[in-house]
């Protein structure tokens, strides 16, 4: 075990049960956040070393359950069509990274202990 990896914190994962089957967790905020920043769903899937179809599929299902578009294709041109994020896919990501970010200072002190007893029962 590497120095940095027995100092470094266990991470706090976070997914939103909205209902019965329906979810919002770190995978799908990803893919959000990727398609803003590849400017399609196709770049934010080979980012993600994600098919198309996944991807599509995904984001079809975010906007699923959450009653309003959050990813928007873009008309083509010579270069073919993309996609960005509506108000409201960058108001969903904004506030599952805040959700998520409360979270994890929440739990901070609980992470620190668990590291320790973590660190503690590998010793022995």
């Amino acid at each position: 075990m590497s120095r940095a990896s027995a100092k470094s914190l266990p991470q706090l994962s976070l997914r939103i049960d909205l209902d019965g089957e329906d979810r919002i967790g770190p995978g799908k905020i990803e893919l959000l956040e990727q398609i803003r920043e590849q400017g399609s769903i196709s770049g934010a899937g080979r980012a993600m070393d994600m098919s198309y179809k996944r991807a599509w599929d995904l984001v079809d299902e975010i906007n699923r359950i959450c009653g309003q578009v959050a990813v928007e294709p873009q008309a083509g041109g010579k270069n073919g069509g993309g996609a960005m994020l509506t108000p409201f896919g960058e108001k969903l990501v904004a506030r599952y990274r805040k959700i998520e970010r409360d979270a994890a200072r929440a739990v901070q002190k609980e992470l620190e202990a668990l590291r320790s007893d973590i660190a503690r029962s590998r010793k022995s």
